[in-house]
C-alpha cells in the first residue's frame, strides 16, 4: 500500500479548484482572516511565458493548428495553439465515457485559474424570473434564493472585476455596475442595423474586460486576442485577479499539481480535509481543514463527491438525496454564418477591439407565446480578424486557381462572413446526468465519470427558432445565409452536442428540501455542515445567461456566510 503523507497543519479551509468559484472563495476567505489551502490539479501560470498574446502564427510549431492540424478539425477550435494554456477536450490519462446513445463533450482545464483563462468574458446577470421559473411555467424547480439575495453580490463582483455595458432597463437582462462599452466596429454596425430592421433589440455587449483602469489593472489595449490570455490582466481571470490578492494576505497556501481524490470524513460526519495525489511524486497526501469548499467545476466536483464514499456516506458524501450528478444541464447552442457583400467594399482600416463581441441580442420574446419554454440570447461577431491558418479553406474549395488570382479572391472575401450563436436555456431532464463509471479509472486510479445526456423537444424547437432568427438578420442586411441545418439527424437544427457550449452546471443543486437537493441556499451541503460547493454544480436552472458571473456572485455570498459561521465557532 502506498504511503500516505499527512500534513500536521490544520487549515481553516481547504478549497479544491482555483477557477471562478474557488478563486473567489480564496480571496474572500483569506481577506476575512482565515488560513486557506488551495488545491489545483494543474501547474502554476506564468502569463509572460504561457500566454500567446501578440504571437504571430509563424512563431508557433504548427502555426496554431496543432499536431496534424488537430485544431482545424470540426469542434476542436478550443485546442488551437494560441489559446490560453492547458485546456482541452481530451486529457491524456484522464478519460471519461458516455453511455450508449449519449453524446457529451467535457472541456477541462488543468492550470491555476482553470477555465477562467479561456472563457469569453461574457458577464450577464440572471433576471429575477430566472430564480422562480417553476412558478412561472411549471417546469424544473425554483431556486431557494431570489434575485434580491444575489443582486448585492452581482454589484460587488462587477465593481471588483470590471464589466463593460450600458443601462438598458431590459426585463430579461438586468443592468449592472458597468464601465463604458467600446465603440462598435463596422461589422457590428451592420449587424445592429439588420436587427433593428427586423425588430430585434441589439445592445452593447457585457464583458468582463476593462475599458477603464481598475484596481491597478490597465484598460484593454484592444488587440482582440482575449482568448490567448491577457498579460496585463485587462480582462478577468481568476489567476490574475482573484488569486494574487489572496496570496498577498499571507494566509493562502497554493498547492499545484494536486489531483483531489477524496473528501475525508470524521466519525462525527463532518469533513476533515482532502486526500489528493501529488502529481510530481505520485504520492498520496492529505490536507486537514476545519471546512472544505469544492469548486472544481460542476462535473469534476460531482465526481469528487461521488468518489468520497465512507460508512457514513456509502453513495458519496453529501449524497443522501441521491441527486449528486443529476440535473446536468448545458446551454442550448446553435450557430450560423452569413455572407455580407457590403464588407467587400469597406476600405482597410483598424478593426481592433476586445477579443469578444461589442454587441449582442438579449432575449426579447419573453412577452409572447413561443413554441418552446424560456429563451435564448444571440452572440454575434466577425469582420477582419487576424488571418490565421485555415481561414480560407472553404474559399479554396469554391475558387479555382492559384497564385495572384487566388490571393485576390482571398482578399475580396476577407472579413465578409459573420457569425451568430444562440445560447439558450435547457430544461433539466431525467436522462441527463453523470455518474461514476464502474469500469474505468484515471492514471492515478481515481474512478472516472460516465455521462448520460439527451436534449428534449423543448431545446430542439429552440434551436429551430435560433436558425430562423439568424437567417432573418442576415437577409435583412442584404446578406446570404450560409448555414444549412436539418430538422432530423443527430443534431437537429444544428443543436450542439451536450457539453460543447462549456456551460455544464447543476450536478449538486441547491434547494430547500434535503430529500431533493444537495445544498442549501448558501451552497452549504445539507448533510455536511462544513462542506460547501461553490461552482456551477449548485445551479437549479441554467438560464440563457452565461454562468460565470453568477458563479462568482454565489461563491462570494457563500464565502461571506462561511466567514460568519467561522466567527460564531460553527466550523
Amino acid at each position: 500500500m502506498p504511503q500516505v503523507i499527512r500534513s500536521a497543519k490544520v487549515y481553516d479551509v481547504c478549497i479544491v479548484g482555483s477557477g471562478a468559484g474557488g478563486g473567489m472563495a480564496a480571496k474572500v476567505l483569506t481577506e476575512g482572516g482565515l488560513s486557506v489551502a488551495l488545491l489545483e490539479a494543474g501547474p502554476p501560470l506564468n502569463p509572460d511565458k504561457d500566454f500567446k498574446e501578440h504571437v504571430w502564427p509563424y512563431e508557433l510549431p504548427h502555426r496554431g493548428a496543432g499536431v496534424a492540424g488537430n485544431a482545424l478539425k470540426p469542434g476542436n477550435g478550443m485546442e488551437n495553439e494560441f489559446l490560453a494554456p492547458t485546456g482541452a477536450w481530451t486529457i491524456e490519462g484522464e478519460p471519461y465515457s458516455t453511455a450508449p446513445g449519449s453524446k457529451f463533450r467535457w472541456f477541462r482545464s488543468r492550470i491555476v485559474g482553470g477555465r477562467t483563462n479561456h472563457w469569453g468574458r461574457i458577464a450577464l446577470r440572471f433576471a429575477p424570473v430566472d430564480f422562480h421559473v417553476k412558478t412561472h411555467d411549471g417546469l424544473g424547480d425554483d431556486w431557494p434564493i431570489t434575485y434580491e439575495d444575489v443582486a448585492p453580490y452581482y454589484d460587488q463582483v462587477e465593481s471588483y472585476i470590471g464589466v463593460f455595458g450600458t443601462k438598458e432597463n431590459f426585463p430579461s437582462a438586468p443592468d449592472g455596475i458597468f464601465q463604458p462599452p467600446p465603440k462598435l466596429r463596422c461589422s457590428e454596425v451592420i449587424l445592429k442595423a439588420a436587427c433593428e430592421k427586423v425588430g430585434i433589440p441589439c445592445i452593447p455587449a457585457r464583458l468582463a474586460v476593462l475599458t477603464r483602469p481598475l484596481n491597478g489593472r490597465p484598460a484593454c489595449h484592444y488587440c482582440g486576442q482575449c482568448g490567448r490570455g491577457c498579460r496585463v490582466a485587462a480582462n478577468f481571470s481568476s489567476s490574475q485577479v482573484l488569486i494574487p490578492p489572496a496570496q498577498k494576505t499571507g494566509r493562502l497556501t497554493l498547492i499545484t499539481g494536486a489531483m483531489a481524490r477524496e473528501i475525508l470524513v470524521g466519525k462525527d460526519g463532518r469533513a476533515e480535509g482532502v486526500s489528493y495525489i501529488d502529481k510530481a511524486t505520485l504520492s498520496e497526501k492529505r490536507i486537514h481543514a476545519k471546512a472544505v469548499v469544492v469548486a472544481a467545476s460542476a462535473c469534476e466536483s460531482a465526481r469528487l463527491l461521488l468518489n468520497s464514499k465512507s460508512s457514513l456516506f456509502p453513495d458519496g458524501i453529501a449524497n443522501t438525496s441521491g441527486t449528486v450528478g443529476r440535473y446536468l444541464m448545458d446551454s442550448v447552442g446553435s450557430s450560423g454564418a452569413g455572407y455580407f457583400p457590403q464588407m467587400e467594399k469597406i476600405p482597410p482600416h483598424n478593426h481592433d477591439g476586445t477579443g469578444g463581441m461589442h454587441v449582442y441580442v438579449p432575449w426579447w420574446k419573453f412577452d409572447r407565446q413561443n413554441d418552446f419554454p424560456r429563451g435564448y440570447h444571440i452572440e454575434m461577431g466577425g469582420g477582419r480578424d487576424m488571418p490565421g491558418i485555415g481561414m480560407f479553406h472553404d474559399l479554396c474549395d469554391d475558387v479555382e486557381g492559384y497564385g495572384a488570382s487566388l490571393k485576390q479572391a482571398c482578399r475580396k472575401s476577407y472579413g465578409t462572413v459573420m457569425g451568430l450563436s444562440g445560447r439558450g436555456e435547457m430544461i433539466p431532464n431525467p436522462d441527463s446526468f453523470c455518474e461514476i463509471d464502474p469500469d474505468r479509472v484515471d492514471q492515478w486510479g481515481i474512478p472516472t465519470l460516465r455521462f448520460h445526456f439527451k436534449w428534449s423537444d423543448h431545446e430542439i424547437k429552440m434551436a429551430k427558432d435560433m436558425q430562423q432568427t439568424f437567417r432573418s438578420i442576415v437577409e435583412a442586411a442584404g446578406g446570404t445565409y450560409l448555414t444549412k441545418t436539418d430538422p432530423d439527424g443527430e443534431n437537429p437544427y444544428g443543436i450542439a452536442d451536450g457539453g460543447v457550449i462549456i456551460h455544464e452546471i447543476g450536478t449538486a443543486r441547491m434547494g430547500p428540501d434535503p430529500k431533493t437537493s444537495v445544498l442549501n441556499g448558501y451552497c452549504q451541503a445539507h448533510d455536511v455542515k462544513n462542506l460547501f460547493v461553490t461552482d456551477g454544480a449548485s445551479f437549479v436552472s441554467n438560464p440563457d445567461k452565461n454562468p460565470t458571473l453568477t458563479i462568482l456572485a454565489l461563491s462570494w455570498r457563500a464565502s461571506d456566510y462561511l466567514l460568519e459561521q467561522a466567527k460564531k465557532g460553527n466550523l
